[in-house]
């Protein structure tokens, strides 16, 4: 583990596997010479270790099971009404190109005799982004969390991102948005849907 203090009152603290981090270094230091680089010239020495670094960060997704980060705080209330978290960042990374993709989640529930803490669902976001991914199956995979863990009444997940890939190479279209959508049990009713739709498209003051 590696502990960064760069602030007064501030301490940043990354986790890399040694071995790993070793190893892709060194693939990264051979990207640069076959793309037309020179690896050992100054501006490009310390790259590969802070590239190793940082796909580490990028994809912790791996080592976290989102299942577990909702037990960890399930509890028992008599609460059956909608549960909305909205506007969770994303910051996702693209399987196909290993591009970016950024944008937010948002997340509802109708708890069935359980709840979980509000950060919970913020963190089962994080740990299906934090991996390689394509948007409808993160969209995907924390609705089917949610259910399977606390087993609600109903769970609804809705994504809109902006992917780099498309902004940044193919057909090259800089403001495009894609939106994807999962639901389930009373969120499959049209009126149930269209409330959520309507709570995360408003501004609450």
């Amino acid at each position: 583990m590696e502990k960064k203090k760069e602030l007064i009152g501030y301490e940043r603290i990354d986790s890399f596997a040694p071995d790993k981090l070793e190893q892709l270094k060194y693939h990264y230091s051979e990207i640069l010479n076959l793309i037309g680089e020179d690896a050992q010239r100054e501006g490009l020495l310390e790259t590969p270790l802070r590239v190793a670094k940082s796909i580490q960060f990028l994809t912790q997704g791996y080592d976290h099971n989102p299942e577990e980060i909702l037990l960890s705080a399930k509890f028992k209330e008599n609460y059956r009404e909608m549960v909305i978290v909205k506007d969770i960042e994303i910051f996702s990374m693209c399987e196909h190109h290993m591009i970016p993709f950024i944008g937010k989640a948002h997340v509802a529930y109708i708890p069935n005799g359980y709840i979980t803490g509000l950060s919970k669902i913020a963190r089962v976001v994080e740990a299906y982004a934090r991996r390689l991914q394509v948007q409808e199956r993160l969209t995907t995979q924390i609705k089917d969390a949610i259910q399977n863990t606390l087993n609600p009444l109903g769970v609804a997940v809705v994504i809109e991102a902006k992917h780099l890939c498309m902004a940044m190479r193919g057909v090259q279209k800089q403001n495009s948005v894609t939106t994807t959508s999962d639901f389930t049990g009373a969120f499959k009713r049209v009126e149930t849907r269209n409330e959520f739709i309507n709570l995360i498209s408003s501004n609450l003051s």
